[in-house]
């Protein structure tokens, strides 16, 4: 973990990371095959029969935020406390997850495991996960390693990043000429703001959007603009598309929106699906997440879950404690087991 904070891995720039994953699990006997920046490897004795179970997390991280009180990159501990930028994120999930992997990808369990430690997860980017799925062959279902207290994140929020223009008439604002593409925008954000999407969510809640960005060409006071762009941030329940989504928006604003990308959608895996009956047994509670994951990327059932607090990411002085990591590496050998038909415990 310590290692892995001394090398800066920001997203597109994980080749050192990549390196020391890579190196790391070959020292401990596992083949591995690397793909750009992703590091996959398939336990012992793989068997088509068998259900395989992908494990999965990230090493890139988010540049340091401001406000860090040491070099993010030179790793502390402190009380209990790891240091270090993507020490929570994703870095607590990432470690356990591999050494879940490490110590149980040559016994004999139900199902077959793959582990896929992957970049760019920060930005979503093509070089990350979906640049690697057709790899690994079929994949029945998913644990997504990210901070989540150890409970099952089995529901997130999709997103949608619409880029809205307004357009109007140019003139001198002396003698209030023209049509203000400002108060054309202006008058779609009133709208935005008070608009409610019907269709709620037991696990998600409403669908949310946020104008996050407002601009206009003008560089001088005395023009009226004849553009003003803005920028919308929609977070998605599971009860609705971006499709249906974008359909709304465009029946009441007058606006043209172009979505950056509609891929980025809500998922949800089902209560009853043996992943989550595993981790109820263990005692893990059930919740939807409001942040977003390579889980949204993945075209099979797939379930959040991870040491570490979703609070603590992207903040200075990013922690991790360590009794987490410990507490994060059982929780995964028993889940794995408890999906394969184990019920035995693992203490560390």
């Amino acid at each position: 973990m310590q290692q892995l904070i001394r090398i800066p891995s920001f997203s597109k720039e994980e080749e050192g990371t990549a390196q020391y994953l890579q190196q790391y699990l070959e020292s401990e006997g596992i083949v591995t095959e690397r793909s750009g920046n992703n590091i996959i490897a398939w336990s012992k004795n793989f068997n088509s029969a068998k259900p395989t179970l992908l494990l999965n997390s990230h090493h890139d991280t988010v540049k340091p935020a401001a406000g860090y009180t040491f070099d993010p990159f030179d790793p502390r501990i402190v009380d209990g406390r790891l240091y270090g930028l993507g020490s929570n994120d994703a870095g607590a999930a990432l470690v356990s997850l591999a050494q879940a992997f490490v110590h149980l990808h040559k016994e004999a369990i139900g199902c077959n495991l793959v582990l896929a430690a992957t970049a760019e997860e920060e930005i979503s980017g093509s070089g990350g996960i979906v640049s690697v799925l057709p790899a690994l062959g079929t994949i029945d279902c998913a644990i997504v390693g990210e901070p989540t207290l150890l409970q099952m994140a089995v529901a997130e929020r999709g997103l949608m990043v619409v880029d809205a223009a307004a357009y109007g008439v140019a003139g001198h604002a002396a003698r209030r000429e023209g049509a203000n593409a400002i108060d054309k925008a202006l008058r779609d954000i009133a709208w935005l703001h008070g608009h409610r999407f019907e269709k709620d969510s037991d696990l998600l809640g409403p669908v949310t959007a946020q104008v996050t960005v407002i601009e206009t060409p003008n560089k001088q006071h005395n023009m009226v603009p004849d553009l003003c762009r803005f920028t919308v941030d929609i977070r998605l329940n599971e009860q609705y598309t971006h499709e249906e989504i974008l359909q709304e928006l465009r029946q009441h604003m007058q606006s043209e929106l172009q979505p950056r990308s509609m891929r980025l959608r809500s998922s949800i895996i089902k209560a009853d699906h043996p992943l989550v009956r595993a981790g109820r047994q263990l005692g893990m509670t059930a919740y939807g997440s409001p942040t977003l994951s390579d889980k949204a990327l993945m075209p099979f059932p797939a379930l959040k879950l991870g040491p570490g607090d979703s609070a603590r990411s992207h903040t200075a002085d990013e922690y991790v404690y360590l009794e987490e990591i410990r507490k994060g590496i059982a929780a995964y050998i028993d889940l794995i087991r408890a999906y394969a038909g184990r019920d035995s415990r693992h203490q560390v």
